[in-house]
């Protein structure tokens, strides 16, 4: 292999930021922190194309050459620090972490304290006249090596410290003697004895490649994967590790760990935020194990940093203030403080919610920190859903139980879930509960996805729980007090009440505070940073955001959003009212079409009436109006008391309704009588709804108001059955249009979801004014999935690598994208008037948005509440077209 190492220390380094595919986030900042000058541990990075090398030879050794290089670059750190790996007098400790080229907290693994066993451990205590420091680094050392490396039950060693503790009198670990913990060392090398059939390792170069190994298997272990699924990054990336000398914060109260952020991760306030622990290790402040103190000083607090530590907290301000200039970010820093002395041990861009994300970029252009396309390129678009999360009615009642941290925004309602498992479950039931953790680990990823919040008796705003949860934009209450759980016992104790799976809290994850039973919620509102930034996102898009709305207040929400439009109103969803379900099962059971015109005259003012509210609601833009698409079967009952109940209220006998509604149903009703094809055989139906668009649209153009209806022929797949259905649609439509005396545009066109409408989108563009793409049927015809079905089996397709996400959430680009293709290429060379545009839930989706950019079209459609998500993606994928012209020109 070419070069498998990258050394960094004493100002130099062999990388920079700009190699985090190769180094990883982690080694990449490492690197870029030294070159700045910063005081960096010295180390090195070994390569992510290393773990790809690990895993092409079989995944049981290392690649040739590693153990080479890595003995050169550590007697350079040697060197540098005046200590040898492995000696008994003066010993040289590394830290063994992962780094993949993304963030992923806490789903890799770590070893502190690699170099330590029975000779060196003693070496340390003699250098550094501090026994217990290095006794406690050493059971520190063989506990997270044995779970690690070992694959020993980390409760094991949990439950031998708690014992210790006990006997000692103490709920500190702190609060343990050397004698203690050199006792607590050799139960500790029993239990890896016991657990994994061999001694712990005692020679230094065998633990670290050993750890080396682990770190590269922890890139496939089951939390790992399961986030690469969650956020769409490639499994194939691999994670790089670092291996840096150990500086400690547990030698004394002139010691300490801490996390940072330079910017509120959950506000974007800009102001420094952090917690640390005096006397510590890293993972006790991110672990949730000790409830750490703010790095800040600020109100009603005297054990802050910069109280405790004032020439430390100064030194670390001042590379903060570096750092942020530097990076042009929001950063998430990593430090430690071994004998007043400050080390910076991580930097990178910090996970924030949607709301501090949108803060902190619009304020960094106010700031000219960056400019307006960097603030639009910055922010996640999934992450804008989070600023549409619900908020307390403040004139709801609420009975306070209890206040942790407000970890992350929003506010939720659920029953309790105490484990991962039993909220995986919960919502596979449909049922919506909080996973509630004394801390969460990362094994409880699954269950922090699927529990709409998370609350945890330990651990702050940078625990585990926090972190993720910001991510995620779950609500997240941390580091609450008053709790005591009972996990086995399946119940949950807050001061003297009790309560078990069955009940509801609410959480306010804004506020920190645990609320009694199910609590009204009102809707979020949107500030001025939001506003400014989708501002400068329609700056930078070419591609229109419609919505998909059925209702006027659906409409006007959209609207509010930024929606330039409908692309979709079902009229479907506009006949299941009680009184027109009733006139449209007499339509149904109509033996005449003399029968069926009176029932469909029924339903002509309910239409007419829906349709006024939402051409007054979108005046001035286009409103896309499907006509009726599901087979008729979908509106009539199918238990047989219902049918019969049916047969009375329209006065047909039993037997004959029973007979109607078995003559409807279909083996395949997705592919049977339904869409265009109920339009050829009753023509009735679609002139009826024309008829109430166009007359609909005459009287809000009356009313002073501009309606732009749209009319879409729904599941074509053959050019005459568009001819037919539009001659029908147009005759209607012109006949109002006359009747009322008004000019009202329209357009006729069709949706294209059908396979052969996009090898035949020539022939059938002659016939359209516009083509909207139905990429949720078009996925289920071009792959043979069913919608409803597919649930059975796509999660193994994804997890077993045979598709790379669910192709009816993110479009399939390789296959339905070219079929989507060839449609618009066909299309607009017969027709160049031709308008495109897309209307199924894929508009909504920041991958597929870029395809359609990409692709051509004018316009993508999707839900209200995902339409600012649809702009900023729009914008990007504007942006990212822009980067490319340039880059290769």
């Amino acid at each position: 292999m070419s070069q498998q190492v990258y050394f960094f220390g004493e100002g130099r380094a062999d990388g920079n930021a700009e190699m985090r595919n190769l180094l990883g986030g982690k080694g990449a900042n490492l690197a870029e922190m030294t070159n700045l000058g910063l005081p960096v541990p010295p180390g090195f990075t070994i390569g992510t194309d290393v773990c790809t090398s690990y895993y092409d030879q079989g995944g049981d050794h290392l690649p040739e050459g590693l153990e080479e290089a890595c003995r050169t670059a550590v007697a350079r750190v040697e060197k540098i620090l005046g200590h040898r790996f492995g000696d008994r007098e003066h010993p040289l400790l590394f830290s063994v972490r992962s780094g993949a080229r993304v963030s992923m907290p806490g789903m890799m693994d770590t070893v502190l304290n690699l170099g330590l066993n029975d000779e060196t451990v003693e070496g340390m205590a003699s250098a550094t006249g501090n026994p217990r420091f290095a006794y406690d680094s050493y059971r520190r050392f063989i506990q997270m090596f044995g779970n690690v490396v070992l694959d020993v039950d980390g409760a094991r060693f949990e439950h031998a410290l708690d014992a210790m503790k006990a006997a000692r009198g103490t709920t500190q670990d702190t609060d343990l003697e050397a004698d203690d913990l050199r006792e607590l060392i050799g139960q500790y090398k029993a239990i890896v004895r016991e657990e994994a059939g061999r001694d712990f390792p005692q020679d230094p170069w065998q633990q670290l490649w050993d750890a080396v190994m682990a770190v590269f298997r922890s890139w496939n272990n089951d939390r790992a994967i399961h986030y690469r699924a969650m956020h769409g990054y490639a499994d194939e990336w691999g994670t790089a590790v670092n291996v840096q000398s150990m500086v400690f914060g547990n030698m004394g109260d002139d010691c300490a760990t801490g996390v940072a952020f330079t910017r509120d991760p959950s506000t974007g306030e800009n102001l420094f935020y952090g917690e640390y622990l005096i006397n510590a290790q890293g993972e006790d402040v991110v672990a949730g194990v000790r409830t750490p103190r703010p790095v800040r000083a600020q109100a009603g607090v005297d054990d802050s940093l910069e109280q405790v530590m004032p020439e430390v907290y100064a030194e670390l301000m001042q590379v903060v203030e570096k750092l942020e200039d530097h990076y042009r970010d929001m950063l998430d820093l990593e430090f430690t403080i071994q004998n007043n002395k400050l080390w910076m041990l991580q930097v990178r861009t910090g996970k924030r919610t949607g709301v501090a994300a949108v803060r902190i970029a619009v304020e960094m252009v106010e700031e000219d920190a960056i400019d307006t396309r960097t603030a639009v390129s910055r922010v996640e678009p999934e992450q804008l859903d989070q600023l549409l999360h619900p908020m307390i009615d403040p004139k709801a009642k609420v009975q306070v139980v209890a206040e942790g941290l407000p970890a992350s925004p929003g506010a939720v309602s659920g029953a309790i879930a105490f484990t991962a498992e039993e909220a995986v479950q919960a919502r596979a039931e449909g049922r919506d509960v909080l996973l509630v953790r004394r801390e969460t680990s990362p094994e409880d990823i699954a269950g922090m996805e699927a529990a709409v919040g998370i609350l945890t008796q330990r651990g702050g705003m940078t625990s585990h729980a926090a972190v993720v949860a910001r991510g995620m934009g779950k609500c997240c209450v941390a580091g609450c007090g008053q709790l005591q759980i009972d996990e086995a016992g399946g119940s949950l104790k807050i001061g003297d009440r009790i309560y078990t799976r069955n009940d509801h809290l609410t959480l306010n994850g804004s506020t920190g505070q645990v609320i009694e039973g199910e609590v009204p919620t009102l809707p979020p509102s949107l500030d001025d940073n939001f506003r400014k930034l989708m501002e400068w996102a329609n700056e930078f898009r070419s591609l229109n955001v419609r919505t998909n709305a059925d209702t006027p207040a659906d409409s006007e929400l959209a609207r509010s959003f930024g929606a330039e439009g409908i692309g979709l109103c079902r009229t479907e969803h506009m006949f299941f009212g009680e009184e027109r379900i009733a006139a449209v099962r007499e339509m149904i059971v109509s033996r005449t079409e003399d029968q069926r015109e009176k029932a469909l005259a029924k339903l002509l003012p309910f239409q007419m009436e829906d349709f006024e509210g939402i051409f007054t609601a979108m005046t001035g833009l286009p409103v896309t109006v499907r006509l009726l698409d599901p087979p008729l079967h979908e509106f009539l009952p199918h238990d047989a008391a219902e049918i019969d109940r049916l047969a009375m209220e329209l006065g047909v006998e039993k037997s004959e309704m029973h007979a109607i509604v078995e003559s409807l149903a279909e083996f395949n009703p997705m592919l049977g009588h339904r869409g265009c094809r109920l339009g050829v055989t009753y023509p009735e139906i679609y002139s009826m709804q024309a008829e109430a668009i166009i007359r609909a649209a005459c009287r809000v153009k009356k009313a002073g108001h501009d309606p732009r209806p749209e009319i879409m022929i729904p599941l074509v797949g053959i050019d005459n059955e568009l001819d037919r259905m539009r001659a029908v649609v147009q005759a209607k439509a012109e006949q109002i249009l006359a009747e009322e005396g008004v000019k009202v545009d329209y357009l006729v066109g069709t949706m294209i979801e059908i396979p052969r409408a996009c090898v035949t989108a020539d022939e059938i563009a002659k016939k359209a004014d516009f083509f909207s793409f139905g990429t949720n049927d078009l996925t289920q015809m071009g792959f043979g999935f069913s919608r409803d079905d597919a649930g059975s089996f796509l999660p193994s397709y994804v997890s077993g690598g045979i598709l790379p996400s669910d192709p009816f959430q993110s479009l399939d680009q390789n296959g339905i994208g070219k079929l989507i293709e060839m449609a618009i290429e066909l299309g607009r060379a017969e027709n160049a008037h031709l308008h495109l545009g897309v209307c199924g839930e894929h508009g909504g989706d920041p991958d597929s948005v870029h395809f359609f950019h990409r692709a051509g079209l004018d316009y993508v459609s999707c839900s209200p509440y995902r339409v600012p998500i649809a702009i900023l993606a729009a914008a990007q994928a504007a942006l990212a077209d822009s980067a490319s012209a340039v880059a290769t020109a």
